[in-house]
């Protein structure tokens, strides 16, 4: 598959790192020396070309460059031509965080390697979303009393955010309604401190 860097990850975010750790499937187009740790099966020293590994992304994109295409990768099952089929059908039932909970963030990721199937990957994870983030809203206005595990228990780390995005909206809309969001209230950690200090005092 084709390489070109068209997405950047941020060096210093937990959810890029956290989803660049899943595996992809690749393939050594030229032999490698002294990385044979890396095939925990075979007793070589070496990588040879056409050896097939499951590297975690961040490394296969990192071999698979324009500048040395030392490996070719492949897009993992979850992202294939099977499942594309499944989200196009009702993207709304899929338990998107068993399939992996940083999903669109991997997918983001693994653009850059999918070569003729970066544009379907590209839709898949722009129509998945859009087809899904109604029902996410429309839970996040309907819950604020109930339990949310249930909830969110399908949703990706992403879906997770808008949908706690979407409740602190409405939380802030009611306050603004009830003509409470001007009132001036102690922060937690101011509070939990005068308690300590009165605490102190009293002792």
């Amino acid at each position: 598959m084709a390489c070109n860097a068209s997405y950047y990850p941020n060096y210093f975010s937990l959810s890029d790192i956290l989803a660049t750790q899943d595996r992809v499937p690749c393939k050594f187009e030229l032999s490698v020396y002294n990385l044979g740790y890396l095939d925990p099966s075979s007793g070589n020293k070496d990588v040879v070309a056409g050896t097939k590994l499951e590297l975690p992304c961040w490394l296969a994109r990192a071999l698979c460059s324009s500048r040395r295409h030392i490996v070719s990768a492949q897009l993992p099952n979850t992202f294939k031509e099977r499942y594309r089929e499944i989200m196009k059908a009702d993207a709304s039932v899929v338990d998107l965080h068993k399939l992996g909970p940083h999903y669109y963030e991997l997918g983001q990721h693994l653009l850059p390697l999918a070569g003729p199937e970066a544009a379907a990957l590209a839709s898949l994870l722009t129509q998945t979303l859009r087809e899904r983030l109604r029902g996410i809203m429309d839970s996040a206005q309907n819950s604020l009393r109930d339990d949310v595990n249930a909830q969110i228990a399908k949703l990706d780390e992403l879906e997770r955010t808008l949908f706690h995005a979407g409740q602190k909206a409405l939380q802030d809309h009611q306050l603004w309604l009830s003509r409470r969001a001007h009132i001036l209230t102690t922060s937690t950690m101011v509070d939990q401190h005068n308690k300590r200090k009165f605490s102190a005092i009293d002792s």
